[in-house]
């Protein structure tokens, strides 16, 4: 026994040695870009694609497994790889604009998407942030990328072959293509966008290789042309050289919204001189860089995986439109006007899902990269008229609400400055009382503004959600106009309308009901039902939308025990429903089916604020339970990671709030909600040089209760956190226990901000 215990302590110091040679990996070496990837049409577990590009770059890359024109570019089950493509796309439902796509063949020359096609692997596939590799087998070529914001640069490996080449697809639509050997360049631009019209829309795109060019040709689709200049509807253009086995062909490659000029000015800015692994490195230091703003331990490695890989997701969208011209002035291509004007631009966002968390937390731990989106946000309204509902580049009419109110009040609550507020209040005030294209202002807002709710009898489409929204909307102007100082016979009507919700609940059945424009509740009415009054969701989902005065939906539900009891019941209550309004079971009502939580339905926007209601009615144990369960049920760092669309960051930023253990229930309260934190440990370093340090020692799969809480070393018993008070710093010690602490949190004093208790 004692040579066997020499022999270990021989051994350790050999140990130590090696654990600091191998020590954890990075956080960004733990993300999946898969995760999320294994999704169709009719059930998603995220609708994701890898993403390979810088936080919130202009231009992202993805391997390419659906067709031109398919938003549906990547999924985990296909088996080829028809290209690599430059993408703009926020969701397979918006679809892409601005694409292009670069694919490396040999042998006999193949244009077409199907004959270019490789066989892959995942087994040959290294997806990171920062960059991609894959084995294409039928052309026996490894293809790598490696991204900054506006451009990126391949690297090829080929094998011995007379002919190796290169097809740029630059894909229907409009598209122009010209190759010019002498300088072993390829420039061209694609017209192609999915939501418009667009004016003067162009993607200007710049491809040099170091290998001299030996084969030049052109197509218009699959027919050969003259010349090495092409303008098509689908123009594409070949390049082709002799390669020896392992010879490596670099592509530096940059783009454009404003011209040729300038994508060659954003390559020279962003590349220079630097080979492919220089740029590797500093695209890794930049996620690096980007991901330890949060850094937590102690949880499972799956639980990490799943938390970088959700913080990943969510560093992507809106994503940058603007451009630096030769002058170093900040511009961009409008896509309201089609001109180039000077400031910043976004795009890639439906603020009817980011509005919930994904902004809370840029304005917590980025707020530098919001404040350039609520310039971006002046020139949308100065451009267009309105502020965008949904970008994608421009107004795109889909969904309901008018959550850029959220969007640009919550900004200004929590602390953004030096920009023109007073500009973006004006554009509030303007599209909360009129009715814009393509989703922008409020439809129905006549209505609205005389009775106080959208009808459900005039033909205007989910008018109960978009009744519960506005009035979270009309909150968030009155915040606004407060905090700017403006009259209150300016803004009261706002806070007046923040009560509308009141005029939807019918207490006969104690929910949330679509009111004709008489006063009469909708007859017949199945709360089961989804869309009709509702959006994407049923009465079960939407009653809890009542972000800004959750007492006051308490004290309508009759109080404390019933409203807690109907919280219990949404989690009891089997998964049936109605999709009559559709005529199909869309993929979110699948989703909910068979997630196994009864009619809580996750993988949608609508209720995921709704487990921490519980602690607005003195039982915050039983969301400290539920944000568990479904954190460990709903997420994985898996191709099916996600439980429905991933959608912008929004998803993600639910889990990301979650593991830390708070949550933004009502974004322009100014509290963040708390729930249960996951780590052990997890500190946010703050962009002013404060950090959040969150202590949960005990925490395991057991301990998943609190017991009691510490707040920069004295007791606290609040069920909510000041935002202002954490941007000053601080330390919050959680005491994890096995068993709920049914007396912590019940007191009125403990709860959480609502309109109706204002003082």
């Amino acid at each position: 026994m004692k040579r066997y215990c020499v022999f270990l302590l021989a051994l350790f110091p050999a140990f130590v040695v090696a654990q600091k040679n191998n020590p954890m990996p990075s956080p960004v070496d733990l993300i999946n870009p898969l995760m999320g990837t294994d999704s169709k049409p009719s059930l998603s577990n995220g609708n994701t694609y890898p993403a390979i590009a810088l936080p919130w770059g202009m231009n992202f890359w993805t391997p390419q497994t659906g067709k031109m024109g398919s938003g549906w570019q990547y999924t985990y089950e296909a088996n080829k790889i028809l290209g690599f493509k430059q993408t703009h796309q926020p969701s397979p439902w918006m679809n892409d604009y601005g694409e292009f796509s670069i694919m490396p063949v040999t042998g006999s020359l193949k244009i077409t998407e199907a004959k270019r096609a490789s066989w892959f692997s995942h087994k040959t596939e290294i997806a990171k942030p920062y960059y991609y590799s894959v084995y294409l087998a039928d052309h026996d070529v490894t293809t790598e990328i490696t991204p900054t914001e506006r451009s990126a640069q391949f690297r090829i490996t080929f094998p011995r072959s007379d002919s190796s080449s290169i097809v740029i697809d630059a894909y229907d639509k409009g598209s122009w293509v010209k190759i010019i050997p002498g300088e072993n360049k390829v420039i061209g631009y694609s017209t192609k966008y999915a939501n418009g019209p667009l004016k003067n829309f162009k993607n200007y795109f710049v491809i040099y290789t170091d290998k001299p060019i030996t084969l030049a040709k052109t197509y218009s689709d699959t027919t050969l042309q003259p010349g090495l200049e092409l303008s098509a509807d689908h123009a594409l253009a070949v390049i082709g050289f002799k390669t020896t086995r392992g010879e490596k062909v670099h592509l530096r490659v940059a783009s454009s919204f404003v011209s040729i000029e300038q994508a060659e000015l954003n390559l020279k800015r962003e590349q220079g001189a630097d080979g492919f692994d220089v740029i590797k490195q500093k695209a890794r230091a930049t996620w690096i860089n980007t991901l330890n703003h949060v850094q937590v331990e102690g949880g499972t490695i799956d639980q990490t995986r799943t938390f970088y890989s959700c913080l990943y997701r969510m560093l992507f969208f809106p994503n940058k439109l603007y451009e630096i011209n030769a002058k170093g002035e900040i511009v961009h291509w409008s896509p309201y006007n089609g001109k180039v004007l000077p400031g910043y631009m976004f795009a890639g966002t439906g603020f009817w899902d980011t509005f919930r968390a994904l902004y809370p937390f840029l304005n917590l731990v980025y707020p530098s990269i919001n404040k350039e989106m609520q310039e971006g946000l002046i020139n949308d309204y100065k451009e267009g008229g309105w502020l965008p509902e949904w970008s994608s580049p421009g107004y795109a009419d889909v969904m309901v609400g008018n959550n850029s109110a959220s969007v640009v009040a919550e900004a200004y609550l929590k602390g953004l400055r030096g920009y023109d507020i007073e500009t973006l209040y004006k554009a509030l005030i303007h599209d909360a009382n009129n009715e814009g294209p393509n989703a922008a202002g409020r439809r129905g807002v006549e209505y609205y503004n005389k009775l106080g709710y959208v009808p459900y009898d005039v033909n205007i489409n989910e008018n109960a959600a978009r009744t519960l929204e506005y009035a979270y909307d009309d909150f968030s102007i009155y915040q606004l106009g407060k905090a700017l100082h403006k009259p209150e016979r300016e803004i009261g009507i706002y806070k007046q309308r923040s009560m509308n919700y009141q005029k939807l609940f019918d207490p006969s059945i104690g929910l949330m009901r679509g009111k004709n424009k008489d006063g009469s509740f909708e007859t017949p009415f199945n709360p089961f039902k989804w869309g009709d009054a509702f959006t994407e969701g049923n009465s079960w989902h939407y009653t809890w939308g009542v972000f800004q005065d959750v007492q006051g939906l308490i004290n309508l539900m009759g109080g404390k025990k019933q409203f807690t009891a109907k919280l219990d019941s949404v989690f009891i209550l089997p998964p049936v429903f109605d999709d009559s309004y559709y005529h199909t079971v869309i993929h979110e009502i699948r989703e909910m089916q068979i997630a196994g939580m009864g009619q809580y339905a996750h993988g949608n926007q609508p209720i995921q604020h709704m487990i921490y209601l519980y602690d607005f009615a003195g039982a915050p144990w039983k969301a400290q339970f539920w944000v568990r369960e479904t954190m460990n049920k709903m997420y994985k760092a898996t191709p099916d990671g996600y439980c429905g669309d991933e959608d912008n960051g929004q998803t993600s930023a639910w889990y990301v709030f979650s593991a830390l253990g708070f949550y933004p229930v009502c974004p322009t309260s100014g509290q963040y909600v708390i729930g249960a934190p996951l780590f052990k440990s997890a500190i946010l370093n703050l962009e002013n040089g404060k950090k959040i340090v969150i202590n949960a020692p005990a925490n395991s799969v057991a301990n998943k209760y609190i017991k009691g809480v510490s707040y920069n070393g004295k007791p606290y018993t609040l069920n909510w956190l000041s935002h202002l008070k954490l941007m000053e710093g601080a330390v919050i010690n959680f005491d994890m226990a096995p068993i709920p602490n049914k007396q912590k949190g019940t007191n009125d004093i403990d709860f959480p901000y609502s309109l109706s208790t204002e003082k």
